[in-house]
């Protein structure tokens, strides 16, 4: 096998900075603080579905892989990943079980049936999310039930709480009276939420802050989130809102339906995207475009989940299609050496 194609299957971890534990463990750390803003106000309920993902990763990972590692291969952190991510993605009030049972398939169906880490081409956790929804819907149902905020929910409609009303004069008095911009009421709730929703947008104050230490430890490639959001949010702006065009409500957007976990978690894992960059632009935009879709026309809140499910199933055609590119202008360059 020639250099350049050896060179070009190699796992896409091989391209970042941190070791792959490193790497782990960091995101389970910055789960974790966003998990934990979720249990404050649910009487530690998220707390609980997290202690139950985390126990069933470490424990299958064992089961699979004791024989040929010991307990050496639950240090890198995989598994423990796999787990607090789908609990970002999972209602504080859903029942602990549903949340192992999602992390058993993760690890074990698409985690180690395809290779082990870095060999998936659907992300883990995204498909122990997927597992989960669609094969317990009404569990998800349940969790809602009390949520004051409707599944279909385009807008910021919730009374503001006190707290948040003074933040908002706060910033609009000091710092954004510089730009004559005035930030509405309701916005700074959403960093607080305490109704029932999934742990991403009750966790979203710490979730940003998780992002911003992963993008800066090279975790992620820093603009695939960006290319998300700014595609995501342009559409939202356009036609967010049914019947009006350029009024829709891009920070609600952005601040719920789990779309910063999709946006630097999900979108930007490197074992089930594509590889080269314009592969990767490629997918990027059409999960952004998809998640607008879904969310704002098929009335599904959680319609970026769903979306990046999509654009990983076609990620294998991609990273074929890059390869025949890649090998191409390979032998392209060789034929115009000879040439010359």
């Amino acid at each position: 096998m020639s250099e350049q194609k050896l060179s070009f299957i190699l796992k896409p971890q091989v391209n970042l900075s941190c070791p792959s534990g490193s790497r782990m463990w960091l995101i389970c750390g910055c789960a974790f603080l966003c998990v934990f803003q979720s249990a404050i106000g649910d009487s530690g309920m998220s707390l609980t579905t997290a202690f139950a993902a985390f126990l069933s990763s470490l424990l299958v990972e064992l089961l699979l892989t004791w024989r040929e590692f010991g307990p050496a291969k639950i240090m890198d952190g995989s598994s423990a990943a796999t787990a607090m991510i789908l609990c970002l993605l999972l209602p504080n009030q859903i029942h602990p079980v549903y949340a192992a049972l999602g992390v058993i398939f993760a690890v074990v169906v698409v985690k180690y049936s395809f290779g082990g880490l870095g060999a998936n081409w659907l992300n883990p956790a995204l498909a122990g999310w997927l597992f989960i929804r669609l094969s317990w819907p009404h569990a998800f149902t349940n969790a809602f039930k009390n949520s004051s905020d409707a599944i279909s929910e385009l807008s910021v409609t919730s009374v503001p709480s006190m707290m948040g009303n003074r933040i908002t004069d706060f910033l609009n008095n000091s710092i954004l009276s510089i730009t004559s911009a005035q930030l509405p009421s309701g916005y700074i709730d959403l960093f607080f939420n305490k109704d029932p929703g999934i742990m991403a947008d009750r966790g979203i104050f710490f979730l940003l802050a998780g992002t911003v230490v992963i993008t800066a430890a090279g975790i992620n490639r820093g603009w695939i989130p960006l290319v998300f959001l700014a595609v995501y949010g342009f559409l939202v702006r356009l036609a967010g809102n049914p019947g009006l065009y350029w009024e829709g409500d891009m920070l609600y957007g952005f601040f719920s339906g789990g779309t910063i976990a999709a946006a630097f978690i999900l979108a930007a894992e490197p074992a089930s995207s594509a590889k080269l960059k314009t592969g990767v632009l490629i997918t990027v935009v059409i999960a952004a475009v998809l998640s607008w879709f879904l969310r704002y026309k098929c009335m599904e809140f959680y319609g970026c989940f769903f979306a990046l499910a999509v654009v990983n199933c076609i990620t294998p055609l991609v990273r074929h299609a890059e390869e025949i590119l890649f090998l191409s202008r390979n032998e392209c360059g060789k034929f115009q050496e000879n040439i010359k």
